[in-house]
């Protein structure tokens, strides 16, 4: 017990000096409070004067830092002033492209002032001088030949080298860009802007309608050239050159179109203005040359007949192309192909009246020396047939708006029916080609009976005759056998077996009549040494008339024929009639009459048809 006691003091006095320490340890904390408060209030108006110092610093520090930004930027606003008015460099278009749109940039979202918008418009016209150059450079070009790229599609046709196109992408790009009144009705330099663009894009347009023109100018000239020299302009060959070089110009024209609407400056524009203006000199070529051909044309119808029909049906087929690029994109309410094409399609109606006049006519007129080889008509109308077939469906087209029978001068006639399970397409063609033959035939029967001696009319007429069955049915160049009917081609083989029949009469009768063989008993009375005598002296007046009048010039499987004909006609009469009298009348002197045997005659006979 005394131990805890002891311990319990001892800790009670610890505790006591414990509080004593505790106690000084307030009273120090105590004043070191009172000391750091009026530290605090010492230190307070120190920092308070240190934080506005600090603040003043920083301003100046913003103060200094905008005004080298504003230096900077004025050095760099002169530095692209100084770019956009010296002009875009070839080797370095975006540099100046990117100086403009941040100058435009500036102006839109800035200030607005004049001296900025006159900078913008003096870029917009720096860069339409580089667009305009890029663009008169292209068509300084070769020109090319667009009849050679057809039948490809007006994407194969090339326009502007594509290494131009390239370089001018960018530029149209920008351009398009640049504020514009429809667009940015209050910015201050949209309205020069878009005069700027619309001067350069009229520009193109003129440079490209030239281009265009120089590309066709050769096929026009030749064309022309053609048309006004040849007896026929051509024909149906030219009319086919003609439709190629106006299927080429439209062909071209829609290249150019789609070109244009690449590389336009103001897009909403090209269909209604720039390639109006593009093709106005390629239009300005088509209604001249087609002016010329009709003049020409209606200047001489029937020798210029098929380059007319031949125009008719190629330039019907290229009228929805016209349509569509030379007048729909172009906005243009005139339609020259058309209008044309009407004009010459009265023309053509009027050529076959005129064609069967003109066949009529040459077996009514007089002529003073015919002649007996093949006449002129003849060859006409050979040649005339045979350009059917290139533009058969042409002609039976116009045919049909004629009405058939009515190029017989009105006297129409009804369409042959066709039998039962049959149909015949080419009926109109084939009543036409009929009436022509027909017609021809009986004006050379006309022409034959104006020559003084039957024997050389006879002989003109067969060689027409056979000319024509040759040219038409036997070896026809063209054809044109297929669109005879039965009935022309009959009338025609007729024709040719009445005039070969014609022509042994005309010309054999007076040899074959004083050997007895006519059937005739004027001559049975006449002595025979006269009848021999009189045969030979027809014999050298026919073979006289042969010398200068050759049948069956081109044929010589027909004179071959003929001489077998003839040979066939005469030398039996004369071998009976030899034989008969040899042995009265001639016995004594048979050299003296007979001046030539048979074998003799049929020579000389043959020797006509050589």
């Amino acid at each position: 017990m005394d131990d805890e006691t002891a311990d319990i003091q001892l800790l009670d006095q610890y505790l006591h000096k414990t509080s004593q320490i505790s106690q000084r340890m307030t009273t120090i904390l105590k004043k070191f409070d009172d000391r750091l408060k009026h530290l605090e209030k010492s230190i307070l108006p120190l920092h308070t004067s240190t934080q506005t110092l600090t603040r003043i610093s920083k301003n100046i520090d913003r103060t200094l830092q905008s005004i080298e930004n504003v230096a900077s930027n004025q050095e760099d606003t002169a530095a692209e002033e100084a770019l956009i008015l010296r002009g875009p460099r070839q080797n370095d278009v975006m540099t100046y492209i990117d100086a403009l749109q941040r100058l435009n940039a500036t102006l839109a979202f800035g200030s607005q002032n004049y001296e900025s918008a006159q900078l913008v418009d003096t870029g917009a016209k720096k860069l339409t001088q580089l667009y305009t150059k890029t663009v008169a450079e292209a068509c300084a070009a070769t020109p090319i030949d667009p009849t050679s790229y057809l039948p490809s599609p007006p994407n194969q046709v090339p326009t502007i080298p594509s290494q131009s196109v390239k370089s001018l992408q960018p530029v149209v790009t920008a351009l398009r860009s640049l504020p514009l009144p429809a667009t940015h009705p209050s910015h201050p330099a949209a309205t020069e802007i878009f005069e700027t663009l619309q001067e350069a894009q009229n520009g193109y347009a003129e440079m490209r309608g030239a281009w265009a023109k120089r590309c066709l100018e050769p096929g026009y000239r030749a064309i022309l050239g053609r048309v006004e020299t040849e007896s026929d302009g051509g024909g149906a060959t030219a009319a086919k050159d003609i439709a190629q070089w106006v299927e080429a110009l439209i062909a071209l024209s829609e290249a150019e179109q789609e070109t244009l609407q690449r590389l336009a400056l103001l897009p909403t524009l090209v269909d209604q203005t720039t390639f109006a203006s593009l093709v106005s000199p390629l239009l300005g070529m088509t209604t001249s040359m087609l002016s010329t051909v009709q003049s020409s044309i209606k200047k001489s119808l029937l020798a210029h007949v098929w380059l007319g029909i031949g125009l008719f049906g190629a330039l019907g087929s290229l009228q929805p192309a016209w349509d569509d690029v030379m007048r729909s994109r172009a906005g243009r309410d005139e339609n020259e192909l058309a209008d044309w094409n009407h004009t010459l399609r009265g023309v053509c109606l009027r050529s076959f009246p005129e064609f069967l006049l003109e066949i009529k006519q040459a077996g009514a007129s007089i002529r003073r020396e015919l002649g007996t080889g093949v006449a002129d008509i003849s060859k006409q109308t050979v040649s005339y047939l045979n350009q059917i077939p290139d533009v058969q469906a042409t002609v039976e087209q116009l045919l049909r708006m004629l009405g058939d029978g009515n190029w017989k001068m009105g006297a129409g006639g009804m369409l042959t029916k066709p039998s039962e399970g049959e149909t015949n397409e080419h009926a109109v063609l084939e009543h036409f080609i009929g009436d022509v033959v027909t017609t021809l035939t009986e004006s050379l029967q006309s022409m034959s009976k104006t020559q003084r001696m039957p024997g050389l009319g006879s002989i003109f007429l067969l060689n027409n005759v056979s000319y024509l069955r040759t040219k038409l049915l036997l070896e026809p160049d063209a054809p044109i056998d297929e669109f005879m009917s039965a009935a022309a081609q009959s009338h025609l083989n007729s024709q040719y077996r009445t005039a070969k029949a014609s022509y042994f009469e005309a010309n054999f009768t007076s040899l074959l009549q004083p050997l007895g063989d006519t059937g005739k008993d004027k001559s049975s009375k006449t002595n025979p040494k006269e009848k021999i005598a009189t045969f030979y002296d027809a014999l050298e007046a026919v073979a006289e008339r042969h010398r200068f009048a050759r049948v069956l010039g081109d044929d010589q499987n027909g004179r071959e024929g003929i001489a077998d004909d003839v040979v066939r006609l005469v030398i039996p009469a004369l071998q009976r009639f030899i034989q008969k009298y040899k042995d009265k009348e001639f016995s004594k002197n048979p050299q003296k009459y007979i001046k030539a045997t048979p074998e003799e005659v049929e020579k000389q006979i043959r020797n006509f048809y050589r």
